[in-house]
């Protein structure tokens, strides 16, 4: 039985079907090119490689190879799309444990790495792309940034498996000087603290959640539920800003819209 999550592969599968993925990219990460409805897409996900060289990146974590390989696999797209009148879109498939903490990625910058990934998808989203998260697992920590969280409209399957929170829950509670237990007392009065999707829908991120019947290995119907939302997501991307405004509507997020207003006021 394997300690990582094959969510993320699951998905890609069902997603690409017969498309065979990219050469030329990591190991840990799957990306090809296919058609939804009528529309051209790029689906990209992080995955586990138990033979990475890299220790800290075998079980899903984004990492140096992994945030180079986005950003190449993305730029490489917004490349080919330069001149065409529609371009395709970006679907990031997030199943993503953390980044890689360890000391090679420190010294080798995997903070540049991770960058260069948000950066790549920042620019397919101001360059005409719609840019689609898919949340099918963990989005956790700085993997989630550089792989997902730049997108236009981010989609969450409803499941206790898929969760967001900037580090896992044992990491939390050392940070903050609380248990466990502690800790998920806590989040359930303070939802930015807190690691379901209900929580993270509160602060508005999430353009939807939908509930499937096999979140592990999707079934015929769950792929043709996904799919239709997320030819829903990107017509509703095309006819939208290309900015995260509209992320701002949320009640639990009143403070931020605030302190934008008063930002602009004085600058």
């Amino acid at each position: 039985m394997s300690s990582y999550s094959l969510r993320g592969l699951r998905w890609f599968e069902a997603l690409s079907g017969e498309a065979k993925p990219l050469e030329g990219l990591p190991a840990s990460l799957k990306v090809a090119d296919v058609r939804l409805g009528e529309q051209s897409v790029r689906l990209l996900a992080v995955v586990a490689d138990p033979d990475s060289r890299f220790p800290r990146a075998r079980n899903g974590e984004v990492g140096l190879l992994e945030g180079w390989g986005l950003a190449k696999a993305v730029d490489d797209a917004i490349d080919a799309d330069r001149d065409a009148s529609h371009k395709r879109a970006l679907i990031a498939i997030v199943d993503v444990p953390s980044q890689a903490y360890g000391r090679r990625e420190e010294a080798l910058g995997i903070h540049q790495a991770l960058a260069g990934a948000a950066d790549s998808y920042a620019r397919a989203r101001l360059a005409g792309h719609p840019v689609i998260g898919l949340l099918v697992g963990k989005a956790m920590s700085g993997a989630f940034l550089a792989h997902g969280y730049q997108a236009n409209r981010l989609i969450a399957l409803r499941d206790p498996g898929v969760m967001v929170h900037a580090m896992g829950k044992a990491s939390a509670a050392r940070v903050t000087l609380r248990s466990v237990e502690e800790l998920e007392a806590l989040a359930a009065s303070v939802p930015p603290m807190a690691y379901d999707i209900d929580s993270f829908a509160s602060l508005g991120l999430l353009w939807e959640t939908l509930s499937v019947e096999q979140v592990e290995q999707p079934l015929a119907e769950d792929l043709e539920r996904v799919t239709a939302c997320l030819l829903q997501a990107i017509d509703d991307v095309e006819a939208g800003p290309r900015d995260l405004s509209g992320r701002l509507g949320a009640f639990n997020r009143i403070a931020s819209s605030r302190v934008r207003q008063l930002l602009r006021e004085q600058w």
